[in-house]
């Protein structure tokens, strides 16, 4: 198959004393995302959509959270490694949709830092990461600032 498609989901908790990194940016937040690496939801969910579509497992099977290597790890270089496993299958990017649920802070500014961020790794165009950013409109855990998602969808190429 020429191409392929894949999916990815991340959640983590938000608690005080832990600093927010989204799409490989710090940003500046009374919260931050509690996880064994530097728990970027945004990263993680690309992570899982890359190895999704190539069957390749999860984010979880390759860079587990009970391996003390992985512990407070840049999540920039989990994607550089899941993209590596991705380049040695034959396959490229071609476009990748996101999504990014948390009530505060708000996101839309350092959008495209992250694209740059994103693109520079995965060697790509920053018009190919697309970054959106919502709330759940103070409803549940996201809405209540307890939690933050990402979703992210890809296409690969060969």
């Amino acid at each position: 198959m020429d191409i392929r498609i894949g999916f990815g989901v991340d959640v983590h908790q938000l608690v005080a004393d832990r600093r927010l990194v989204i799409g490989g940016k710090e940003i500046p937040s009374d919260l931050g995302a509690l996880g064994h690496s530097d728990a970027d939801v945004l990263l993680h969910a690309i992570c899982d959509a890359l190895l999704g579509a190539l069957n390749l497992r999860d984010i979880g099977f390759h860079f587990s959270d009970t391996d003390p290597q992985y512990k407070g790890i840049d999540s920039k270089i989990l994607l550089e490694r899941t993209y590596a496993l991705i380049r040695e299958k034959g396959y490229v990017l071609g476009n990748m949709d996101c999504t990014v649920i948390a009530e505060q802070p708000k996101l839309n500014p350092h959008i495209p830092d992250m694209q740059r961020i994103i693109a520079s790794i995965l060697t790509c165009e920053t018009d190919q990461i697309s970054i959106k950013a919502t709330t759940h409109e103070q409803v549940d855990s996201f809405g209540e600032k307890r939690a933050i998602k990402a979703y992210a969808v890809c296409l690969l190429k060969k």
